[in-house]
């Protein structure tokens, strides 16, 4: 998940910086993680949607549930809240390794054979050249495994919310667009703010909150450009001219 350090106002006429090195309280945000999750689970045992087999069987009675969600409410939770390593586009990078890519890449693909397939991972539990490793697995558990990877009918791999949600994309922008955190209500940008200079160089001190583009900008604008750079074909008579 990638937020923005700040928001705007209430009353929609500045932008609200975060403090230096500081976004949000880790502790209360892993003790309201654990009970969302856990009044979440609650509801799905309710609902009838958690299946439970073997060992855990008898967590399908409300009562050994309900125990069971007890001890886990006396827990400590913590959530892993970290300043990236070397600025917003690592993490642009790392997260986009994840969402545009395959589950396993060919080149960890080493062999196929009646053992099986056999590629190459990581374990992070070793350091060094130890942490390398290969693995066979049989040609079914293999393409078990890597089905798990394919998304469900109707599941979105990506989702905006806020300054990047759809309905408000336009306008949000514009609106964040201001170097000294004043904001145009009306949603177009202060005079001076955009982001460029005069001479048409980008000022990357400028945006209050940085512009992320959506994977899908990126393809239209490839589409946009073969349609600029595209032969138009005129008819003339029984002959195509090209202009």
């Amino acid at each position: 998940m990638i937020v923005p350090g700040g928001g705007i106002s209430l009353d929609g006429t500045h932008w609200v910086r975060c403090k230096p090195g500081f976004l949000l309280p880790v502790r209360v945000l892993s003790r309201l993680f654990r009970r969302l999750f856990l009044a979440a689970l609650a509801d799905a045992h309710a609902a009838g949607r958690l299946a439970f087999f073997g060992e855990i069987g008898d967590l399908r009675r409300r009562q050994a549930f309900d125990a069971h969600l007890a001890l886990l409410k006396r827990k400590n939770w913590f959530v892993y809240a970290k300043p990236p390593f070397d600025g917003p586009e690592a993490v642009l990078a790392y997260l986009g390794r994840y969402t545009h890519r395959v589950a396993i890449a060919n080149s960890r693909l080493l062999a196929l054979d009646e053992r099986g397939v056999t590629f190459r991972y990581k374990d992070y539990r070793r350091n060094g050249q130890a942490r390398y490793r290969t693995m066979t697995l049989s040609a079914d558990e293999f393409i078990r495994r890597f089905l798990l990877h394919v998304l469900p009918k109707g599941f979105h791999r990506i989702r905006h919310y806020g300054l990047l949600g759809q309905r408000r994309l336009q306008g949000q922008h514009r609106t964040c667009q201001g170097a000294d955190g004043r904001l145009n209500p009306g949603g177009r940008a202060a005079a001076g703010s955009t982001g460029h200079s005069r001479s048409g160089r980008h000022d990357r001190s400028s945006p209050a909150v940085p512009v992320l583009r959506r994977p899908h900008d990126h393809c239209r604008s490839l589409c946009a450009r073969r349609r600029a750079a595209r032969p138009t074909v005129l008819r003339s008579g029984d002959r195509d001219v090209m202009q």
